[in-house]
This record gives structure tokens, sequence and C-alpha cells, in this order.
């Protein structure tokens, strides 16, 4: 694929009546744009180019030393060595039930906790264990990559309902009762944001809870930035602020972003005790037990407070509002302050169809090649969550990489005519 382009699907086969190398279903998966653009840059930074990274989503700190040192003693313990239950360590399921009570006031049972390999699995499984082949999802745009393909994989289909800058991305009611039709089955629900940062109000979520209890949609929620707000913000769970859903809803988290332990690979999906069991089911063939010192370490990190986050969100804050002002000041460019997580998601639509350097991108992928060639700077474009016309930068990176980052981006812009 070239440098910074939405990655396609192969061909199924060469030919119709060839036989198919690999499954349609797994042939028509593209490769995760995020991690895409994130190894390129990578790559190029080890074959010695200044490149600089916007593209990763994860936190640039490292783990709390008590989360560390909590890993280390599990590695000793001989009993970590051998097989668990596949729903997870029965500790951890009572800590995670104790810490989602703590943070976001939903009341869960252990049983009600399934322990998964990231929140990553804990979207795949959710999606595979409620629904059916034809069955719609409703999904808000622009989303996270990885959510429609999770959709497809279980054969369901994804409907996007397309909310801009123009609604700081936030999808209403009545978008979504537009889309809503007798094969809907679920809506995917992610607040604070993965792309765009924006977090709904808490009359917003309410209301968009009530209308799944009244069309007897299932909800999927997305929780793993809740923590990851700024400016007064609460990130209102829709289990909680509308207790009807409690037999329709799905909660999904882990322990990357508030602990920053995407590499320790995490995550959890709470829901009724059928969905929970199910799932179960699935995961003990699937992939058995997440790693045991591993969930040690998410025990270590969810039984204690919530002070290392609290100390990431003074950089991240600093860091957001550095970058939404530097971006703003780019002829063309549009970026509302994000409320949650640790991005931006600026239009650029007011650049494209402008030539830079010879060049005259018309769309974001286009403009996002052009960038990493002309500045050496890694952004991830819009095609990747949804329409073209946006990119995403991360500020999860250190401060004067980010000032220089988008320094570049500035001055490259500066030269559209």
């Amino acid at each position: 694929m070239t440098e910074q382009t939405i990655p396609q699907a192969p061909p199924v086969a060469d030919d119709a009546d060839a036989p198919a190398r690999v499954s349609r279903r797994i042939g028509s998966i593209a490769e995760s744009a995020t991690l895409a653009v994130d190894a390129k840059a990578k790559a190029l930074k080890a074959a010695g180019r200044p490149v600089i990274g916007f593209g990763a989503g994860e936190p640039d700190f490292p783990t709390p030393g008590y989360v560390v040192e909590a890993a280390v003693a599990a590695c000793a313990q001989p009993a970590n060595h051998r097989y668990t239950p596949a729903a997870g360590l029965p500790e951890l399921r009572a800590a995670v039930a104790a810490k989602t009570a703590r943070d976001s006031g939903l009341s869960v049972t252990p049983e009600q906790v399934l322990i998964t390999n990231g929140g990553k699995q804990a979207v795949y499984q959710a999606f595979a264990t409620l629904v059916d082949p034809g069955d719609e999802v409703i999904l808000p745009a622009p989303y996270w990559t990885t959510y429609p393909e999770a959709i497809r994989l279980a054969g369901g289909v994804p409907v996007e309902v397309f909310a801009g800058e123009d609604q700081d991305y936030l999808v209403t009611v009545e978008q979504l009762e537009a889309a809503r039709t007798p094969r809907t089955k679920a809506l995917l629900f992610c607040s604070p944001s993965n792309p765009t940062g924006s977090v709904y109000p808490v009359e917003a979520v309410r209301a968009i809870g009530r209308w799944a209890v009244e069309h007897g949609v299932w909800v999927i929620t997305d929780e793993i930035y809740e923590h990851l707000v700024y400016d007064g913000v609460r990130a209102a769970s829709i289990a909680v602020e509308v207790p009807e859903l409690a037999d329709t809803c799905v909660v999904l988290n882990g322990v990357a972003k508030t602990y920053a332990m995407t590499g320790w690979r995490v995550g959890w999906l709470i829901g009724p005790k059928d969905v929970v069991k199910a799932a179960t089911n699935l995961q003990s063939h699937l992939s058995s037990n997440v790693a045991n010192v591993s969930q040690r370490a998410a025990l270590a990190a969810v039984s204690g407070d919530l002070a290392a986050v609290d100390e990431m969100k003074v950089a991240f804050d600093r860091r957001r509002r550095t970058m939404v002002r530097m971006l703003n000041e780019i002829d063309g460019v549009v970026c509302p302050t994000p409320q949650g997580a640790f991005y931006v998601y600026p239009s650029v639509k007011g650049v494209l169809g402008r030539t830079i350097r010879g060049r005259t991108p018309q769309t974001s992928a286009e403009l996002a090649t052009l960038i990493l060639e002309e500045a050496e700077v890694a952004v991830v474009p819009g095609e990747a969550f949804g329409p073209s016309g946006y990119v995403r930068l991360s500020y999860a990176l250190g401060d004067e990489d980010l000032a220089e980052g988008v320094g570049r981006i500035q001055r490259l812009l500066a030269e559209a005519r």
C-alpha cells in the first residue's frame, strides 16, 4: 500500500472460478489503519528519518511502578504458570466489579464480568455474542476503525450515522431514529470518543439511552476513556443514567488507557449474566484465560487509586490546548476542542483541492500522504474513521515533539495555494 492510504482488502481469488485462498470473511477485513500508520512512522524513524508520529492511541507514560512490581511478583508464583478460568481470575473479576461501582456508579456482580485479552477482544466478543447475520448495528461516525470490522465479522451490517464538526461530532436521537429499521439490533456508543475526543453531555446520554429502551435496541458502550476528561466534564455511563438498560446493555472497558497499560492486554466485558456466560464459552475456545501475569498486574491497577491517571491528565490537558491552538492557526483547518480521550479531529476540508509543492490532494488520505512525505509527520486520515475531510492526531506524546510536529504541518500547509 502507499504510505498513508487506507489499506484495501486483498482479492479473495484471482478469477471468479478459482477457489479462494483466503476466506471471504477474513479477506474482506482491512488492516487497522491506526496501527498501520504507527508502524510506518516507526519504520521510517528506525531508518533514520526524523518522523514524528501522531497516529498511536496510547499514553506515552510508563505503567505505574506498583503495577509492574505486582507483575514481577506474579512471575515467581507457580500458580500463574498454569491455566486459570477462562472468564478471568475470580479476584480480578471481583475487583473490576468493585472498580466499576466506584468509578461509574454501576453495580454488577463478578459473574457479570469477563476478562478479555485487551479491550479490542471485548469489542469483538460483544458483537459475536449479540449479532446474528443480517442484524444491523447503528454506528455513530466518526468511529474507531475496529468497530465496523468487528460488526462485519459477526455477520452484522454497520449502519453509519455521521455527525460533523458542526455538531461537535455528537449524533442526535433524531439521527439514530432515522437510521433505525426492523433489522436494528444494537447501537455502538462511545463517550469519550475515539477518534474525536468528544464527550456526550449527560442529558444527551439519557435521551439516547431512553430511545434505545423504547425501541428494544441493545447498547454496546465503550468506556475505555472514562477517566480522560477535561474542563470539568463528566463522562456519564449510559447504563447508570438509564437503569432500564440493565438487561440490554454491554459495557466495554480495560486498563490500557487509564493506567498506560496498552501492551499488557487486559480488558473486560460487563453485561447480563447470560450474555457474559455465552461470551465466556466463546473465549474458552478462542483464547482461554488472559495471561495470568497481566491479570495480576491489572488487579493491582484497578484495586489502587487514580493518582496515575490524574498525573497523566495534567500533561494531556496541556498538550490538548497547545495542539488545538496551533491547528486552528492553519488556514483551512478547523479543530474543535475535545473534552476527552487524547485525540483531536480537525476538519481539513478547507485545505483539500489546494496545491502544495506541486500536488493537489483531493482527499484526507492524499493529504496525509503528502504530510508524511513532505513534512515527515504521520497522521491518520479521516477515511479510517468515516468520511474523508478529516485527520486524527493523538496528543499522547512529548511536548517538544508535539510542538515540532504540528509546527511542520503549519509550515507545509502555509504553502497551500
